[in-house]
């Protein structure tokens, strides 16, 4: 997202004053605070050659400080807020006050000055996650969501009828097929008028014969009529249902593809009980619309119109006497249906809470009884479904007062006819049969009006689902196949990290000016404390984020000018917790290689020390491994992830905290079949039992993410320094245990 917000053109003009020909204007941010601390406003403005602050929208008292004079810009947190604080060479600190809802927008900043200062290119992450509509100033549903209000819809029906041009054939159909239906049920009230005025008070002399011949025809007319409204509606109906279904499998599968084309920084972002509502959820919704909605807009719409025309050709007057409460049933549905929209919203708030807190207590059912908090958590989970249920309740409730309302209006319409209808009928100026036939109009009138009260909230719901669903869609995708990307089909494993930075969030850096030469073949051990940025490390190494600043080259390129697809079919990941795929052990084993042979994928689990309790198992390497290898100890998942690692023969290798967490002997087997694989690979072994990096050519010590020791395992140690006194700590407790 920008932050070139706009600019007072006071303060712009003012600024502009200031800068040289071709200063260019990089950072355009408004703070929300005064240099009082009252509420009000600031501007900070960063060039590619100073910065600049505007404390009043006139643009006076405006203060800058070149970049080539500041020592350091950083953000220090305030009760309720915080400070940008620009250190200069000349002067006082520059301080720009702000509310705590900027505090990342001005962290971003902090580091872009930090960035531009260094000679660096300005890189800036998005905004912080959006509670509220930018445009109506609503509360969203969720983080980031759709405003119901503020939806397009006309352009999300557009898209949405995109999806219908590969099936043109079935949508002649559907529309066939909805034409006979209208056409099928405006004939019964004209049948009628004819049973009436032709057969049972024909208004001509009729004998009892001919009376009853045309009764027969009408009746087997109007029973031919049926049977063409029958086939159409089974016609329709599978048609829709066929469409319907066929849609939203595309529309499911298409969000399927692009949620798992999508970065690992955009997971991060969002909760995956939000996502998986996003392909359940919200494509469940749009289906029930093309099911329900859309296939019965047409139909009714042409009912409507079918309806006027009759009306108006069989009695003028009459029809617009019967269509007086018209505008009241419309006005009462409009104002009617946006307080339902409110509520609606509310529902899905509540439903969207209530999932995500079902898919937490799932997934983490183990911890729950683990600690015996069940009981907690079943309090908890009642707390939710009763917010559902109040919402779910509300809804209905005023919905049945609507629809009451709405039939009561409607009955004005039967009085009216009946009445005005009546004295017409009595004083000879129409038949009995038109009036019946009108009373039958009337019926079918009022319920498309409803329907279109009713389908205004589907068409809501079902175009906010959407929304969400193309949201999803539209976001950038990792470039697999750049057309400007360098193909590397073999790399040899020469790998550099230049001046690495980066952080999760902005304004706290995980990495900083980590800099590392790892030739090919070398086996690197990585140790630190938690959170000193190991892993992190090896993330940027596969690409699963972008280095904020700084370089990752493999052969003297820049990974992020490498195919995607070549960099990671050559490296592999053996992670501190594998996750093993239902299915079977031969197909786990399979998943690094797809088409690998059983001969290769036993030849894999021989090297990884898996082939033993293999065979050991009833059904050796068709033995179910059960969700997540449930079925499996700690150790012999870990065997198995080192032969999917072995098969897919990778030039580098990232084993992460591997045996951080199996007993000595499973450690001992791992190490072994480690061993064996790092041979002429590049490896990075992220460590957490020191002792497992002793045979690394170099070990690399993370501390405050910075590279403080780098060097051989018994050089580290003869400089008593950080990497000496974690082995001690280590082996510390061991050794009182021994004595």
């Amino acid at each position: 997202m920008s932050y070139l917000e706009p600019v007072p053109a006071s303060v712009l003009s003012a600024v502009r004053l200031r800068l040289r020909t071709g200063e260019k204007e990089l950072v355009q941010l408004a703070s929300d605070l005064t240099a009082k601390g009252a509420f009000g406003s600031q501007w900070v403005i960063v060039t590619d050659q100073r910065l600049l602050v505007a404390p009043s929208a006139d643009g006076s008292g405006i203060e800058e400080v070149p970049l080539s004079d500041v020592i350091g810009a950083r953000t220090e947190l305030l009760v309720g807020g915080g400070c940008l604080r620009v250190e200069s060479k000349r002067g006082a600190p520059l301080c720009v006050a702000y509310s705590a809802a900027l505090a990342h927008a001005f962290a971003e900043v902090a580091r872009g000055i930090e960035q531009l200062r260094n000679g660096q290119p300005l890189q800036l992450s998005g905004r912080p996650a959006r509670l509220r509509c930018h445009r109506c100033g609503r509360l969203l549903p969720e983080k980031n969501d759709v405003c119901p209000v503020c939806l397009h819809r006309w352009r999300v029906f557009l898209r949405i009828l995109g999806y219908l041009r590969p099936h043109k054939a079935r949508v002649a159909v559907l529309v066939t097929g909805s034409l006979l239906i209208t056409a099928a049920g405006l004939l019964p009230p004209m049948i009628t008028r004819w049973i009436v005025d032709e057969v049972l008070l024909p208004k001509h002399v009729r004998s009892l014969e001919r009376r009853l011949q045309l009764l027969g025809l009408i009746v087997l007319g109007f029973f031919g009529i049926r049977l063409v409204s029958w086939g159409a509606e089974w016609i329709h109906g599978r048609t829709v249902a066929w469409l319907g279904a066929r849609i939203t499998a595309d529309i499911r599968s298409q969000l399927y593809r692009q949620l798992e084309a999508l970065s690992l920084a955009y997971y991060d972002r969002c909760e995956i009980g939000m996502l998986s509502s996003r392909v359940s959820s919200d494509a469940a919704t749009l289906q029930e619309f093309l099911v329900r909605s859309l296939p019965y807009l047409v139909i009714n719409v042409a009912t409507l119109i079918g309806i006027f025309a009759l009306m108006f050709a069989m009695s003028p007057i009459l029809a617009l006497a019967i269509l007086l409460p018209v505008p009241a049933v419309l006005a009462w549905g409009f104002f009617f249906w946006r307080r339902m929209t409110a509520l609606f919203e509310r529902w899905q708030r509540a439903n969207a809470r209530f999932s995500s807190r079902l898919s937490q207590s799932v997934s983490s059912i183990r911890t729950v009884k683990a600690f015996g908090q069940e009981e907690k958590q079943s309090r908890a989970f009642e707390g939710y479904s009763e917010e559902l249920r109040r919402a779910n309740l509300r809804v209905s409730r005023d919905r049945a007062v609507l629809l009451a309302t709405m039939g009561l209006i409607a009955s004005c319409g039967v009085l009216t006819l009946w009445l005005f209808g009546g004295w017409k009928v009595i004083h000879g100026e129409l038949t009995l049969g038109v009036v019946v036939s009108f009373y039958g109009y009337i019926l079918l009138f009022y319920g498309p009006l409803q329907w279109f009260g009713q389908v205004s909230s589907w068409m809501t719901q079902a175009f906010t689902g959407a929304q969400r669903i193309f949201e999803i869609l539209d976001e950038p995708k990792e470039q697999y196949d750049r057309p400007d990307a360098v193909p590397m089909a073999a790399i040899e494993g020469h790998v550099t990290f230049r001046n690495v930075e980066f952080g999760y969030e902005s304004g706290r850096s995980v990495l900083r000016d980590t800099d590392l030469d790892v030739a090919p073949g070398e086996m690197i051990g990585v140790a630190g404390k938690s959170g000193a940025g190991k892993t992190t490390a090896m993330n940027l190494l596969c690409r699963f984020y972008d280095v904020a600043a700084g370089s990752i080259e493999i052969d003297g390129v820049d990974i992020r000018r490498i195919r995607l697809r070549d960099l990671r079919e050559q490296i592999g990941i053996v992670p501190q917790e594998p996750l093993l795929f239902s299915g079977t052990i031969a197909e786990n084993i399979g998943y690094g290689r797809p088409g690998a042979s059983l001969a290769e994928i036993i030849e894999a689990a021989k090297v990884a020390n898996a082939h033993e309790f293999i065979l050991q198992r009833p059904d050796a390497y068709d033995n179910q491994v059960g969700e997540r290898g449930c079925n499996l100890s700690g150790g012999e998942k870990q065997r198995l992830a080192i032969a999917r690692a072995i098969l897919r023969d990778p030039r580098i290798l990232i084993l992460d905290e591997a045996t951080s967490s199996v007993d000595v002997r499973s450690e001992k087997l791992i190490q072994e079949a480690v061993g064996r694989l790092a041979r002429n690979r590049t490896t990075f072994v992220v460590a957490h039992r020191l002792s497992t990096i002793r045979n690394a050519n170099r070990v690399m010590v993370l501390e405050g993410g910075r590279v403080v020791e780098l060097g051989p395992h018994e050089d580290l140690m003869a400089r008593r320094g950080v990497f000496y006194r974690m082995v001690r700590l280590q082996q510390e407790p061991q050794e009182e245990l021994a004595s």
